[in-house]
């Protein structure tokens, strides 16, 4: 039982590794080459995609998610606080970009000049 667990957290830690160094390294080949070898548009979903894996990696490995009896539970918590976090997340983003599209040209003209300081 023992060795299974530490088998786990070896391979765990392998390939969370694993991924630190391809986002590591596609972004030194990016900067390097004057961002004309990875465009940004290819550059940052593969590192988020990076990222979602090497989370699910975590959760499978050293957290053990959905590898006890009572898996179901854990599950179910872990995925209504996803939610939430992208409810809250989506929703701040959503009135950030909605507060200046409300504003009227007034409001705007002098938003602008007190920033300015004129």
């Amino acid at each position: 039982m023992k060795n299974k667990i530490l088998r786990s957290y070896l391979i765990g830690f392998i390939l969370s590794l694993i991924c630190t160094f391809t986002a590591y390294i596609l972004v030194l080949i990016h900067i390097s080459s004057a961002h004309e070898t990875i465009p940004h548009i290819v550059l940052i979903p593969s590192i988020l995609l990076i990222a979602i894996l090497q989370l699910l990696i975590q959760l499978i490995f050293f957290l053990h998610l959905g590898q006890e009896s009572s898996a179901k539970w854990n599950i179910i918590l872990f995925i209504f606080t996803c939610c939430s976090i992208l409810v809250i997340v989506v929703g701040s983003i959503w009135i950030m970009y909605h507060l200046n599209y409300n504003m009227t040209s007034l409001q705007m003209n002098q938003y602008i000049n007190d920033q300015s300081g004129f």
